[in-house]
């Protein structure tokens, strides 16, 4: 019997063993793979993980699903870390990791960001989103849906949309469709800004009034004549910059 789904922390939990397969088939957990499962609820996805790994480890903030995944699995074969993944220090799992989950909608993006910053840590990520928010990781530029999310994880990964999810397969069904998205690092070779906070900025400034051309929308960050530098027609609009293009400004700045 399923508990009941707390709103406080956005609960929706699987149940299509259909659509859990899929997810399953896109992980494809190895027996040496050092897993780490965001939000395993009452642990569909987690039974099967546990099947395949040596270890796995898993991260839930409700202490109630929390004492319920410690009472099942035992601590050989799943480490139950009760907390909030935003405040979870990753360091303490040995690397590299595969981070794995359907991630609570209501604090999905910054779930994604903290990710990020972990990027060098990672094999990949798969995770189980609004799909909304798929859309978003994925866009390229000049499409509706891009925007400073994109340009943030294309930075660190190379990202691919593997299936849909439609409400159905969740008790209780969300109002929104879902998605499952696959994030793998790039190389050490990949583009790296000078400053990456100043990046980081950059690209906030450029998203933060859509309309606003680079000109005016970066002003807050520097004077437009160190971004000319760049080479980048100041009339444009952030949405219609690439990743390589951001950097670019970013380093001029």
């Amino acid at each position: 019997m399923l508990p009941k789904p707390r709103k406080r922390f956005g609960q929706h939990f699987l149940t299509d063993r259909h659509y859990l397969s899929r997810i399953v088939a896109a992980i494809d957990p190895q027996r040496e793979d050092t897993i780490v499962e965001i939000g395993p609820g009452p642990g569909a996805l987690t039974t099967e993980l546990a099947k395949r790994v040596e270890r796995l480890h898993v991260i839930e903030i409700d202490r109630d699903l929390a004492a319920v995944l410690r009472q099942r699995y035992a601590p050989t074969q799943v480490v139950v870390h009760e907390g909030d993944v935003l405040e979870f220090d990753f360091t303490v799992l040995p690397s590299p990791l595969r981070v794995v989950g359907n991630l609570p909608y209501n604090i999905s993006t910054p779930i994604l960001f903290r990710v990020a910053e972990m990027a060098e840590r990672i094999v990949d990520g798969v995770f189980m989103l609004q799909k909304e928010v798929v859309d978003r990781m994925v866009a390229a530029p000049d499409a509706e849906a891009y925007g400073r999310l994109s340009v943030m994880l294309q930075y660190r990964f190379a990202m691919e949309s593997l299936l849909h999810v439609p409400p159905g397969a969740f008790t209780p069904p969300p109002k929104v469709d879902s998605a499952v998205v696959r994030m793998v690092p790039l190389g050490s070779d990949r583009l790296r800004a000078k400053d990456e906070g100043l990046f980081s900025r950059v690209v906030a400034a450029a998203f933060s009034q859509r309309r606003k051309t680079l000109r005016n929308a970066l002003k807050p960050v520097g004077a437009p004549e160190s971004f000319e530098k760049a080479g980048i027609d100041l009339g444009r609009r952030g949405e219609t910059l690439s990743v390589a293009e951001f950097v670019a400004l970013a380093d001029v700045a």
